[in-house]
């Protein structure tokens, strides 16, 4: 809703503990005394809904103390503000950006029920500029990549992904291409081999931009995303728990496909490349079986010890193409291992690199964007235990321990010693809402990877500006 087209003009304040004299001014002597009785004091997550002194409802939302970002406080008004248009004041330290990002996220709602609840609709009211500037333009990216996870695997498989990733690239100009059937086995053989158990078959969707103020010799960012549209498993099937959430286990190719949209949609002076492979590791007579052993586009022989570790044989293709056109940075995305999720838990990306330079600015821009990653070794003293008796390296390894770190190591071995690269092993998926994440798919991480991206491809104020929202 921009303020062109605002109708009646409603407010709704954002109240710290011991700084409520908003209050006073906003409200009657009845006003403020039904706000002490509903015990408001602006502590964290309160909301107050009562009537103005012009007669016309006003709000309270309570504030986290001041001092860090908390964007995501801003989406409890999406859930709890009556419907109709509303404006924000905040006190002076908060930024309107982070205000609008949290509204927004925290509106995000995934359903396909016949009809949808009748009745007004929650807003808050923007600028024309702010309708099309970069908190707006975030959310929007977040929704693409949560729609994307949210969908059931029946309605989205490895076709409709690569679909999905042509639609959203080719409106902002890239040049896409979908690969499949023999141009697939040939170019990526692991790809092939892990959608060999399902009817839907794989594909791979490549795509290029350039900036409007880049140029050939400006930086190369490469993006590479796990599209497993569904993961049972394979012939080492999962329990029925751990397969019930495997339509997200294509969350890495979504969060991808969200940075890659961020990036075009604020034209960041730069070359830009995003592979995504997207396939569904199924059940038949033609599945990839334990023990088989395939020669991988960068011509190791990879042995299958698990066939429920197909995620890093998806990305270890890509990952090899992406490298050959010597990309300034090499980033992917992928749900890849319960073990990060045992390390960190569900709301910590966990962050493997080469660099430590790239370390230090993803762990900055997490902290500063209030969109955290946690980072993790890349041991090399475990480097052994994915050794193969009969081929180059396994895929998985037999010890009970570290797999997010050996999962890392994989990848590791289809990327040039020399190549600055990032692996980010993420969890893509809210177990409980709250405020600004609702329950389900979620892409975290692309915020503090767009906010590190001058840091990560040496982009100065002069040719490109990155807005530290």
């Amino acid at each position: 809703m921009t303020a062109d087209s605002a109708s009646e003009e409603r407010f709704v304040y954002g109240v710290r503990a011991g700084e409520d004299a908003v209050l006073s001014e906003v409200l009657s002597k009845e006003g403020i005394a039904f706000a002490h009785a509903c015990d408001f004091s602006g502590k964290p997550g309160q909301f107050l809904n009562v009537q103005g002194k012009n007669g016309v409802p006003v709000c309270f939302i309570g504030l986290e103390p001041a001092g860090q970002r908390h964007p995501y406080q801003f989406g409890q008004l999406a859930r709890d503000l009556p419907s109709g248009d509303w404006q924000a004041k905040m006190p002076d330290d908060i930024e309107r950006d982070d205000v609008l990002l949290g509204f927004c996220l925290g509106a995000y709602r995934y359903a396909l029920k016949a009809k949808d609840k009748p009745g007004q609709k929650t807003r808050l009211v923007v600028t024309k500029e702010e309708s099309k500037g970069q908190a707006v333009e975030t959310a929007r990216s977040v929704w693409l990549a949560r729609d994307l996870i949210n969908m059931p695997a029946n309605l989205l498989g490895p076709k409709q992904l690569a679909q999905a990733a042509y639609d959203v690239l080719t409106s902002l100009g890239a040049e896409v291409d979908v690969i499949k059937g023999k141009e697939l086995r040939k170019n990526y053989p692991l790809v092939a081999h892990v959608g060999e158990g399902s009817e839907r078959r794989p594909r791979v969707a490549v795509a290029r931009w350039q900036g409007s103020g880049a140029s050939k010799k400006s930086p190369l960012l490469s993006l590479v995303g796990k599209g497993v549209c569904f993961d049972s498993g394979g012939y080492d099937l999962k329990p029925s728990s751990g397969m019930l959430r495997m339509k997200k286990d294509m969350g890495g190719a979504a969060s991808v496909l969200a940075l890659a949209r961020l990036i075009m949609t604020q034209d960041l002076p730069i070359r830009l490349e995003v592979r995504l492979g997207c396939v569904e590791n199924g059940v038949s007579g033609r599945a990839m079986r334990p023990l088989d052993v395939v020669k991988s586009r960068a011509g190791l022989t990879v042995e299958i010890g698990n066939t429920d570790a197909e995620g890093r044989l998806v990305l270890a293709d890509l990952l090899t193409e992406a490298g050959e056109h010597q990309p300034e940075l090499l980033l992917n995305m992928a749900t890849l291992t319960g073990a990060a999720r045992v390390a960190l838990g569900p709301d910590l990306p966990a962050l493997f690199t080469n660099s430590d330079k790239a370390a230090q600015a993803l762990l900055e821009a997490g902290q500063q964007q209030a969109d955290p990653l946690w980072r993790l070794p890349l041991w090399h003293g475990y480097a052994g235990w994915i050794n193969s008796s009969v081929a180059d390296l396994s895929n998985i390894t037999y010890k009970p321990h570290a797999g997010a770190v050996t999962a890392a190591l994989f990848l590791e071995r289809f990327v040039t010693p020399d190549q600055k690269w990032v692996h980010i092993d993420t969890y893509a998926w809210n177990d409980s809402a709250r405020p600004g994440r609702p329950e389900g798919g979620d892409s975290p991480a692309i915020r503090a990877v767009f906010a590190a991206c001058d840091v990560l491809l040496n982009i100065t104020k002069k040719n490109g500006i990155i807005k530290k929202m």
